[in-house]
């Protein structure tokens, strides 16, 4: 009996070695290190910010979190370490090219240009660009923005959807560059744009942050329609067939719903489009 027991144990410590020997890419170097690395935003609120305590939040903070524990399971390593590695608007998607960061996790949208320097996952979440303004402007409609200033982080793709609406209008915006969301919401408060253009939730939860949020007003028209998804290293099919298989869980057993519920509750159920990305992400095993 004693030696049958040994044998068993061998052979199930023999199989645990070939399925780690099975993996390769960062899944391998995930498995080994016993670490996943996560790229993170500070002002991309409520994606992915900072809380009180400096600890890095957020709706898709969230769902990562719950991925890197799903990854756990899949590489046979619970209790999957994470290193919370910070990026801008500028570095993210170098910080996964070079592997700096396993995945990145903001609100950022995926794009044909973007993905000669990195993968995405399946869609986590669809925005739009929007303009927010200040009472004072007496804008309140892309109608009256003709001729005016608008702020936007450079780089971006509200960047390209202001200057592709402005030249498909004949709307003869300024537009102001800025490196940061703050400064952008800075440019606004401070008289040095009229305008302020990103994302509608990013925009709204600037403006929670504003000195003054019943000053600022939002426009109901969008700009453009931005589908966010997860930054990964490119060609690496291992971790993105694992990232995608965590989404499809999360996805098809219903764990979405607290998500969204717990950061974005008070503006209702998810919409048309948001539903269908939750759903078309239901992938089968």
């Amino acid at each position: 009996m004693l030696r049958f027991a040994s044998l068993f144990i061998a052979l199930l410590a023999a199989a645990g070695i070939a399925s780690a020997q099975g993996l390769d890419g960062r899944l391998k170097k995930i498995a080994d290190s016993k670490t996943i690395s996560i790229a993170y935003r500070t002002d991309a609120t409520p994606f992915s910010f900072l809380d009180d305590q400096k600890q890095p939040i957020g709706y898709t903070i969230d769902l990562c979190k719950r991925i890197a524990s799903l990854i756990g399971e899949q590489v046979k390593v619970p209790g999957l370490q994470i290193k919370w590695v910070p990026v801008t608007t500028q570095n993210r998607f170098d910080a996964v090219a070079k592997g700096q960061a396993d995945m990145e996790c903001g609100s950022s949208t995926v794009t044909l240009g973007r993905m000669k320097q990195v993968d995405f996952s399946n869609y986590t979440f669809v925005e739009s660009t929007g303009l927010l303004t200040t009472t004072k402007t007496g804008i309140r409609s892309v109608a009256d923005i003709a001729g005016k200033r608008v702020a936007v982080v450079a780089g971006t793709t509200n960047e390209r959807a202001v200057n592709e609406f402005t030249k498909r209008r004949k709307l003869n915006l300024t537009v102001i560059p800025v490196k940061t969301r703050e400064e952008g919401l800075a440019a606004l408060e401070e008289g040095k744009a009229d305008a302020y253009a990103s994302d509608k939730l990013l925009l709204i939860g600037a403006g929670v942050k504003s000195k003054d949020p019943k000053s600022l007003f939002l426009l109901p028209e969008d700009l453009s329609f931005e589908p966010y998804a997860i930054a990964l290293p490119r060609g690496d099919a291992g971790l993105r067939l694992a990232v995608n298989s965590a989404l499809a869980h999360i996805y098809r057993d219903g764990e979405i719903g607290p998500i969204f519920g717990k950061w974005f509750g008070p503006l209702g159920e998810p919409g048309a489009l948001l539903q269908a990305v939750f759903i078309f992400g239901s992938l089968s095993e």
